[in-house]
């Protein structure tokens, strides 16, 4: 199914890109009178128990859809209102300007905003949340449509409004792929290591005496410790007995040659 143009209802090309900000339901619609004041709109007389001054007309679905042309990167955004069992849009209000959706200068909760029929006859409408805190989330979402069509506070396009954004990003993202960051013949990159100094050893300082190595040669010049006893004791005994048996004959050492002379 192909997207739909929320002001005129009218299905948009398949490279189209939709997206919903924010999706409420229920949302009260009521036929307001004109604004009689520059101070705004009061909503505490639209829903007057005794003498209410607007007519509840309508429970509908809210969205704040935005719509992005991929092909003149175009972006839009406006406040939708449909019915909340078959879909079928029953009005639209392309935010355009932070004026065409105005908060009731007594509640948190109602709102003003401005919607374009067919054949751009435009009507003002009152809209009402029963909870204070979807209100609030309408009113981020409207910031952020703010920001991507880059309105400002007073309604102003910045940098020529979404479509000079764009360009803008396009072009800073051309200059970025055409910078060399490659190293050119001859330079160098110097890396500054924090705490390099702290984590070298230190070098051995000269002793007082001009002798050469201080500590480290002090520690070398001390005799290995002797032997130990058992072993010494041993290889005393053995030496004693090399000497006692060298130039003595057989019979002096107390071998027998036999009775006929075996060993002779």
């Amino acid at each position: 199914m192909p997207p739909i143009d929320p002001s005129t209802g009218q299905p948009l090309p398949e490279s189209t890109i939709q997206r919903v900000l924010f999706t409420h339901h229920p949302v009260h619609i009521y036929g307001i009178p004109p604004l009689t004041s520059t101070s705004g709109f009061s909503a505490s007389s639209w829903t007057s128990p005794t003498n209410p001054t607007a007519q509840h007309i309508f429970t509908a679905r809210l969205q704040v859809l935005e719509t992005s042309h991929s092909e003149t990167s175009l972006l839009k955004c406006a406040v939708v209102l449909s019915d909340p069992t078959s879909g079928d849009l029953f009005a639209a209000a392309p935010y355009t300007a932070p004026a065409a959706v105005q908060q009731a200068n007594d509640s948190s909760r109602f709102f003003a905003i401005r919607v374009v029929g067919e054949g751009g006859m435009k009507a003002t409408l009152g809209i009402g949340f029963e909870e204070r805190s979807a209100a609030f989330d309408f009113g981020i979402a409207l910031s952020e449509a703010r920001k991507v069509l880059g309105m400002n506070a007073t309604g102003e396009q910045q940098n020529g409004g979404p479509r000079g954004r764009a360009s803008e990003l396009q072009k800073k993202m051309d200059v970025d792929a055409k910078k060399d960051f490659s190293l050119k013949e001859g330079e160098k990159i110097m890396v500054n290591v924090p705490g390099g100094a702290r984590g070298r050893r230190q070098k051995p300082e000269a002793s007082a005496g001009g002798g050469g190595g201080g500590d480290d040669a002090a520690l070398f010049s001390i005799a290995p410790p002797p032997p130990a006893a058992g072993v010494s004791h041993n290889s005393q005994s053995k030496a004693i007995a090399d000497d006692n048996v060298a130039g003595k004959t057989a019979q002096e050492l107390g071998f027998d040659d036999g009775e006929f002379g075996e060993f002779q």
